[in-house]
């Protein structure tokens, strides 16, 4: 059975829990921002293919720590490596594409790199192109060429990237504009319409903040005010940890809806998804997606709904403009704009009757590269859908202020967890009392005068949800009372 190994952070049927998503590496298991999920899980579709395995390689041929023993294993074990990739050429990916690259060198099997783009500095709109720094030129020539010495073209996401290349060398004999492989996971396929004649106060519709784009502050605000079905659905870490464990950066905006004080926390209207496909069937259900995060829009449009980009660098306008988004520039807009003038307006007339042949584009590169895929006579893969339906993915993490009761299990439950894990040791160690004259045995043990090492007994006041979760835990949990 043929095997690719394939970029991106999981394996699109397996769950993982949003706090395991965080825990996991420096950044995150998605890399800091949810939407890196998206565009490597509609690759894992488009190339399952029945007979071939796909697996996922976690990110790890470009965490550091990757070896030639790593390489080893890839060439003996897969035939095929996959990349679906963003805007990796840019500074602060540096390192990666430098890792990335030094695999990509040893491998002696084809690598195929899919829509892969440049990412500006600022003021990107007027300039898409980052600061000509030579080390950042030098590490996307050496990139591209051994991508090139492994496949025929490389595929990317517009025409930005097209003329940063050409100025780097390489032309376009060798470098296919393919766009965003997310809006492809349906193939020639997808459909956008409106549902609704207007948007209304009583709407149901989300809203995604790039936090670094401070006019978004002020948007935001207003519409959580005007629009009391609207839900802001965060895609960056920080706030995943903030809804998970109630932690924020001391000094963020008082505007942005990333502390516990702004109206959209307090009235629980965040939803931080860790699963493309959990995201898809929400966004299905809106009415319309509007904001800066690029990926956040183009899920909803993969799931049907209206989408409208405020395009506000380089990266984002590229994108929108090769797949017929529509969007307008944010520095033309002011604190005044409104979804529903944004949704009047959107037109998705030429997103539909261009989805065809840029399919026929994406595809053509594909095959051009030796990529199968599952819309080839013969190739398709019928039940792909329903295994991720029947997958046991995690629902999407409200905020601490919900009210839903099954919501508030989990909360419970990640709260006990937490405290089987650390035990009253860890909790006795950060909140040491001052005792100027403690008990002989307390010097010993580390305890206060008068306390007790809990036993079973004290957690039978505690709720049937937090004595269940600390159950899962009793072997760990005795563990630690034995040290104390």
């Amino acid at each position: 059975m043929p095997r690719v190994l394939l970029r991106s952070a999981k394996d699109p049927f397996t769950p993982v829990s949003p706090e395991l998503s965080l825990a996991l590496y420096q950044q995150g298991i998605f890399g800091r921002n949810v939407g890196n999920l998206v565009f490597a899980d509609a690759v894992h579709k488009l190339i399952s293919v029945p007979g071939t395995e796909v697996v996922s390689n976690s990110f790890l041929s470009e965490r550091p720590g990757v070896d030639h023993a790593y390489v080893d294993r890839v060439n003996e074990q897969f035939d095929l490596f996959v990349v679906p990739l963003a805007n990796a050429f840019r500074l602060s990916f540096l390192e990666n594409l430098k890792r990335l690259t030094w695999v990509i060198e040893r491998l002696r099997i084809p690598v195929v790199v899919i829509g892969v783009g440049v990412a500006g500095g600022a003021g990107s709109l007027d300039d898409p192109f980052p600061p000509p720094t030579d080390e950042l030129r030098v590490a996307v020539r050496r990139f591209v060429s051994a991508v090139l010495d492994k496949s025929a073209t490389i595929g990317v996401r517009g025409e930005f990237t097209r003329a940063y290349l050409a100025e780097l060398g390489f032309g376009d004999d060798v470098v296919d504009v393919v766009g965003c492989p997310s809006l492809f996971r349906d193939g020639p396929n997808l459909r956008v319409s409106k549902r609704l004649p207007e948007i209304t106060p009583e709407s149901r519709f989300t809203i995604n903040i790039s936090p670094y784009v401070k006019l978004m502050d002020r948007i935001g605000t207003r519409h959580a005010k005007r629009y009391s079905n609207m839900v802001y659905v965060p895609q960056g870490d920080e706030v995943l940890e903030l809804l998970l464990w109630g932690t924020h950066p001391a000094n963020v905006r008082r505007g942005l809806p990333h502390h516990p004080g702004h109206q959209l926390h307090r009235e629980d209207r965040i939803r931080f998804f860790v699963d493309t496909t959990t995201w898809m069937r929400y966004l299905a259900e809106r009415d319309f997606s509007f904001g800066t995060r690029i990926h956040g829009n183009i899920v909803a449009l993969s799931a049907g709904t209206p989408a409208y980009v405020l395009a506000h660098d380089s990266r984002t306008l590229e994108l929108a403009r090769y797949h017929d988004i529509p969007h307008s520039l944010l520095p033309s807009l002011t604190p005044e704009v409104d979804a529903a003038d944004l949704y009047a307006q959107a037109d998705y007339t030429a997103f539909n009757a261009g989805q065809a042949q840029r399919w026929d584009r994406f595809a053509g590169f594909l095959e051009r590269n030796g990529v199968e895929h599952i819309f080839q006579p013969g190739k398709a893969d019928p039940g792909y859908e329903a295994r991720l339906a029947a997958a046991d993915l995690p629902p999407p993490v409200t905020t601490l202020m919900t009210t839903d009761p099954e919501a508030r299990e989990r909360i419970i439950a990640r709260v006990a967890e937490l405290y089987s894990l650390a035990g009253v040791r860890a909790l006795r160690e950060a909140h040491q009392p001052h005792i100027p004259f403690p008990h002989t045995k307390a010097l010993r043990k580390g305890l206060a005068p008068g306390e007790r090492v809990p036993g079973r007994a004290a957690v039978r006041h505690l709720p049937v949800p937090v004595r269940s979760a600390l159950h899962r835990s009793r072997a760990l949990a005795d563990r630690l009372r034995r040290r104390v």
